[in-house]
Formats: structure tokens, sequence, C-alpha cells
């Protein structure tokens, strides 16, 4: 068996797999390291490679996202996942319904085995025996925990009813309104029941609660223009983020990612920008000099 072969053939399965549970490209990583170390020293018969390694990758994620649990209950202002950035020159590799903030957000409500067993049957495809001997359990209860966690993230998947041109130009538009706190624009961008979620984890300035409603999100920009200040990014560029149309941008005290989803009208029903600096050192390579628009 070659043993490398084998791995880098299941490479990018158990990155999306460690992702969708961590809600962390960094951690995402780590796991798939230790998976590889794992599987160094794994017996030489081992008769399917690939449910092997799912298997290792998965007890490896439940194993941190126990202790995550703790760490982010005592988390300062909303938490999002790190953003998951791909250039808009690639096609999207991950589904965005898979991906999408609201989903990942939906997930952090199920226990470490509902969130497992979710992902592998739901999302993966894999078949209730399979997942009962990934996470040692009795196929009924691995129905059981799928039935439940369906229950939480049923409507959480984002159907995006609009094109990827307009989306996008959706997401510049209310750039360029919100770079400029002109508040008469994004009144006619945002929907009624818009939400907007800023991750500064206590190193960045952001909202220290989930904002919720037009006026609501309208009152931060209106604060942000009364103070003279605005975004105001050095830089600034276009991208897909958690499959939703997006930005990167450089501001003066260091990165920011913000993702705008929109709603069936084409209004945005959602933004959540990350500016928490420990989310976003993944995206230290990928950032670019592009003049602000």
């Amino acid at each position: 068996m070659d043993r490398t072969a084998a791995f880098e053939g299941q490479r990018p399965r158990l990155k999306r797999l460690a992702y969708r549970m961590l809600g962390s490209v960094a951690e995402a990583d780590d796991v798939v390291q230790d998976a590889w170390i794992r599987w160094t020293r794994a017996p030489d018969d081992v008769a399917d490679p690939a449910a092997w390694l799912v298997r290792a990758a998965t007890r490896l994620s439940i194993d941190r996202l126990r202790a995550a649990k703790a760490e982010r209950a005592h988390y300062r202002g909303p938490w999002l996942p790190e953003p998951m950035v791909e250039p808009l020159t690639n096609d999207p590799v991950e589904r965005a319904e898979d991906v999408s903030v609201a989903f990942l957000l939906a997930l952090e409500r199920l226990s470490p085995l509902e969130r497992a067993v979710f992902l592998l049957h739901d999302v993966f495809d894999e078949d209730y025996g399979a997942v009962a001997k990934t996470l040692g359990r009795s196929e009924a209860a691995v129905r059981q925990l799928a039935s439940r966690a369906r229950e939480h993230v049923r409507d959480a998947r984002p159907r995006f009813s609009v094109s990827q041109d307009r989306a996008l130009a959706l997401a510049a538009a209310f750039m360029e309104a919100s770079s400029r706190a002109d508040l008469t624009g994004l009144s006619e961008l945002l929907a009624e029941d818009a939400v907007l979620v800023s991750d500064g984890g206590g190193k960045r300035k952001a909202a220290l609660r989930v904002l919720v409603g037009r006026e609501d999100v309208l009152s931060l920009f209106r604060g942000l223009r009364w103070r003279g200040g605005a975004l105001n990014p050095r830089s600034l560029e276009l991208a897909w983020i958690n499959g939703a149309p997006g930005v990167v941008m450089q501001l003066e005290d260091g990165p920011a990612t913000v993702a705008v989803e929109p709603d069936a009208e084409g209004r945005v029903a959602a933004v959540y920008m990350v500016r928490n600096p420990d989310k976003l050192a993944h995206l230290a390579d990928a950032l670019t000099a592009s003049p602000a628009t």
C-alpha cells in the first residue's frame, strides 16, 4: 500500500469535514496533520484507508470541539467561524449552502456527536452503518442523533436564488455605501429583517451583540458617521467568503472579511464581518494590495 498516496487522495475530504466540524481553517489543517501522523502508525493491512482516515479525522475533530465549547462560552461578543475565502477567479469548490456562515452557526447548536453524525450522513453521504462504526455507536443511536440534529439545522442552509453576478454586485454596492456611511444607500440595500454580526474577539472594534433589523444595522453606521469615521479600507478585494459574495479588506488596524448573504429579492439579508486577527492569520498570503474602490 502506498501510504502517502492513500492519504493525499483523502486530504481534501478530511479538511472539508474538519472545517465544518470546527469552523476553523487553522484547526482543520491541524486535524489533517494529526490524522497523517496517526496514519503513519496504522497497521499495513488496513482494509479501507479512506474509512480509516475519516474515522481518525472525525474523532480528532470531536476532541477539539469539546475543548473549544468551553472557550467559546467565554468568547467576547458574537462568535463567527474563520472565513473560508475563495478568489473570484476560481469556481467555488464548496457548495455554498454547506459552508455558509448561517449553516455553520446552526451547527454550533449541536453537540459534538450530533454535529459529526449530521455532517457524515447528510453532507458527506456516509450510510448510517459507516457512521456508527466511525463513532463507536449503535446504528439506532446514530439515527436518533441525526434526527435531533436535523431539527436544529433544517432551515439554516440559505437558498441562493439570485445569480452570482447579481450577488456580487450587491456585495460591492453594500461595501461602497458602508465605506461612505451612506445611510440612504444602505437603507435601500438592506432587507427589513437584515442582521449584522461582527466578530472582534475582544481584540478589534466590533459590536458586542448581533444587530437585528434594518434600523438596528443602520444605527451602527449612523454612529460611525457621527464619529466622523467609516470603514475607509486601504485595500479591498471581492471574493467568495463561505460561499457568499464578500470582500477581503485591509483596514487601518488590520485585515477584515465581510460576507453578504442576499435574500430572494436581492437585498442584503445578513452581513458577517470578521475582525478578530486570530481568525484571519491564514489569509495573510492571500491578501493583495488592490486599491480600494
